[in-house]
């Protein structure tokens, strides 16, 4: 049984979910592609939760790793970027990833 919030949502399904996108799923999608600006599963994560947070991750979130700091709400936030990555690919990636990066002064 996963660990659950007053409202009942079993993060531990939500975090597998997220932690199944961000170092399964989005890496293996940017390697069969071969084009895409990012590769690794970190820089997924960065993409995602500055995206989710519309700023640099870690001034958001108390402790690490970061996922396991999230809400239920900010679980499936975030997942929903990951999926908007994995459905429209390069563009998403892309555009996504200079929004992080601007956030970072890159």
């Amino acid at each position: 049984m996963g660990q659950r919030t007053l409202g009942g949502d079993d993060l531990t399904r939500l975090r597998e979910t997220y932690l199944q996108r961000v170092t399964g799923a989005l890496p293996k999608q940017a390697a069969e592609a071969g084009d895409w600006p990012i590769h690794r599963d970190h820089c997924f994560a960065r993409v995602v939760l500055d995206g989710l947070f519309e700023g640099v991750w870690y001034e958001h979130v108390d402790g690490t790793p970061a996922y396991e700091q999230l809400s239920a709400d900010e679980l499936r936030a975030a997942i929903a970027i990951a999926d908007r990555m994995l459905e429209e690919g390069k563009p998403a990636v892309e555009a996504l990833n200079r929004q992080s990066l601007r956030w970072r002064d890159h």
